[in-house]
């Protein structure tokens, strides 16, 4: 089973965290799932960037984003090369995944899911 790890988030996952996680699973349904309360404003429909991800290993596996997925990234605080939606980012069956939750997003309120 591929695992996600996740880096040090100082308010989400202070410890980081290693998840075991089914193929095909979404990043952000992993991170939900584990306890790690990832905003996802538009509750995982890939119409916000509230739930935006850096990868920082395993990006080369991952299925290209839509085109819907690049243009809301554009909007996403802090994008870089690696950077994808983790709502619309699935966990690919061979390889582990490395993602950092960036310190902010564009959100002014924080839901409370």
């Amino acid at each position: 089973m591929p695992q996600i790890v996740v880096l040090p988030h100082v308010e989400l996952c202070p410890e980081g965290a290693v998840l075991d996680v089914p193929t095909g699973t979404s990043v952000c349904r992993a991170l939900l799932d584990n306890g790690i309360e990832i905003e996802h404003a538009c509750e995982l429909s890939c119409a916000c960037t509230t739930c935006h991800v850096i990868v920082r290993e395993g990006f080369e596996s991952l299925e290209p984003a839509e085109d819907e997925e690049e243009d809301l990234l554009d909007k996403a605080w802090g994008l870089e090369p690696t950077s994808r939606l983790s709502c619309q980012t699935l966990v690919p069956a061979d390889t582990d995944l490395v993602v950092e939750i960036p310190k902010y997003t564009i959100n002014h309120a924080k839901e409370n899911h």
